[in-house]
């Protein structure tokens, strides 16, 4: 779990996975659109969990947009987990943020990645 400083449990930097899906209708998308994504969702959570490299926080809809926030030590390691299942998704464009530590670190190093 991060904290208000940005950093684990364990003292810590945390790193974030940041995928963001442009939805065929503007505001929330559609039922369809927003089912694909929960059922994502479940999977996501459950690879993450299983391969123990961090947590899925959830989602945010709006603006024809949908985000998906995952956090743990290593962005390299979560986004390995999860890159199958957002690859997956039939929405696009698409793209995910890979951050190299906390969102308060104007340092921190964030990498893109198209898919």
């Amino acid at each position: 779990m991060v904290d208000v400083d940005g950093e684990t449990a364990d003292g810590g930097a945390e790193h974030a996975v940041i995928a963001r899906f442009r939805l065929a209708q503007e505001g929330f998308g559609g039922e369809g659109e927003r089912s694909v994504v929960r059922e994502a969702q479940g999977l996501l959570r459950e690879a993450i969990e299983r391969a123990g490299v961090g947590e899925f926080d959830g989602n945010e809809f709006g603006g024809g947009d949908v985000v998906l926030y995952a956090y743990g030590p290593d962005a390299d390691a979560l986004f390995g987990v999860m890159e199958a299942t957002l690859r997956g998704l039939p929405l696009r464009p698409a793209h995910v943020v890979l951050r190299y530590g906390s969102a308060a670190d104007p340092s921190a190093a964030e990498v893109r990645v198209e898919l």
